[in-house]
């Protein structure tokens, strides 16, 4: 589904709940994120909906999109924060949700970020290498800390069907510990009596498009668990797909769910959505600037880039890409690329689209989840500016970047008389 009821053509003309994306461009500007709050928290009710028989909590996959606003929208829907960072754990804080409803992961976690997260007193630490153990203790210790509760991440050795950048339960994956080595700390969970190891957590990659997968590695989850009855919650991470072209065909999550609810029903459950919730909501809108034929080919240039959307140039992710009026006449296929100079810099291969002229405005849909949180300055670009729909009214939730936003941290090296460069959007 790339329609719905928040985003959708209404007279030929694509709305945002109610107001008209050309409206949003005109005032500020293209390449611009719009996102939609009320389709954000209608995909909250359907999985809180879906997983309420495993009386499943959520806890929303920050990285997927760290907008404050949209953060604040889910702390107030009642989801849990699941983060990877330092950084991610200041952001969950600074749009207002508790530290206690946070659990936080990551390979590579800093000796630093694990004393920032015990400090603020987050509700879980998933652990992927057992030496994480010892920097936790080490932290409390300093502290003064009285326990942390911790998970353990199970790296199951199953290989999803998914794009190969986004499998992460595989054997050669960095992600996650072995089952014995779960089991052994597990049997010594006595060294670390500061440590209350209450959870187990997989996560064998994203965007999967079965659950055979899924559930080959929840076996060996539940394996593990029940020999070891200090075990009570378990994380089954995220994962779940969402379709990016009309008519593609995806396994349903309620279904899903209540293939697990027999086998989960002595454990509390624990989900980490992060695209099934905001991929749908957002909007990327951008500028025809040119279009060239070229060796048989048509190109249509636009003013966004893989410096804003990096999904296609690195997953070979395909996003649905269409007219903010609706097209009434024929289709045809075109390269949909941005002005970034790299041959990787294609937003669409073979999209069809009708004849746009410089000067139209395109949207690609499904740009909600790692659009905007994978942006970079790439080629000296400014990241785009994000809006929020929502009470039928629009907000800029953060404005565009300028020339001197990219030179404020080199300051001691620019001029302080900086002009503003003729492409710097208004």
């Amino acid at each position: 589904m790339v329609f719905h009821s928040s985003i959708r053509y209404v007279a030929g003309q694509l709305m945002v709940d109610g107001i008209a994306v050309r409206d949003i461009a005109h005032a500020c500007g293209t390449p611009l994120y719009i996102y939609s709050l009320p389709r954000l928290r209608a995909n909250v009710r359907r999985l809180q909906a879906a997983f309420a028989p495993l009386r499943a909590r959520l806890y929303y996959s920050v990285k997927a999109n760290g907008s404050l606003a949209i953060l604040r929208a889910l702390h107030e829907a009642g989801t849990g924060f699941d983060c990877v960072s330092g950084g991610e754990i200041q952001r969950v804080l600074a749009a207002g949700a508790a530290a206690q409803d946070i659990v936080f992961a990551g390979v590579g976690k800093t000796r630093a970020e694990i004393e920032y997260a015990i400090a603020q007193g987050v509700g879980c630490i998933t652990v992927e290498n057992p030496a994480e153990l010892q920097h936790m203790a080490a932290a409390l210790r300093r502290l003064a800390a009285l326990q942390q509760r911790v998970a353990l991440r199970l790296n199951p050795q199953v290989s999803a069907n998914t794009h190969p950048y986004m499998a992460t339960g595989h054997g050669a994956a960095k992600f996650g510990m072995t089952a014995p080595v779960i089991h052994s700390l597990l049997q010594r969970h006595q060294d670390f009596p500061q440590l209350h190891i209450d959870s187990l957590h997989m996560h064998i990659g994203s965007q999967l498009a079965d659950i055979a997968a899924t559930q080959r590695a929840l076996r060996s989850l539940l394996a593990l668990a029940q020999e070891h009855p200090q075990i009570s919650t378990l994380n089954l991470g995220g994962g779940l797909p969402v379709p990016y072209r009309r008519g593609e065909s995806l396994p349903d999550t309620a279904d899903f769910a209540a293939a697990l609810q027999t086998q989960l029903s002595a454990y509390s459950v624990a989900l980490e959505p992060g695209r099934a919730i905001v991929a749908d909501a957002g909007l990327l809108v951008c500028e025809v600037l040119y279009v060239k034929r070229q060796a048989g080919q048509r190109f249509v240039i636009v003013d966004a880039s893989m410096a804003e959307l990096l999904r296609p140039a690195l997953y070979q992710a395909q996003h649905e890409i269409l007219p903010l009026q609706a097209a009434t006449g024929s289709t045809s296929l075109a390269h949909v690329v941005g002005p970034v100079c790299e041959s990787a810099d294609m937003l669409a291969l073979d999209a069809p689209l009708p004849q746009v002229q410089p000067g139209d405005k395109v949207a690609i849909f499904t740009a909600g989840a790692y659009g905007m949180a994978m942006a970079s300055n790439y080629n000296a670009r400014l990241r785009p500016p994000e809006v929020v729909v929502d009470d039928d009214s629009w907000q800029l939730s953060r404005r565009r970047e300028t020339m001197d936003d990219l030179l404020r941290l080199e300051r001691v090296y620019a001029s302080l008389a900086i002009e503003k460069p003729p492409t710097e959007p208004v």
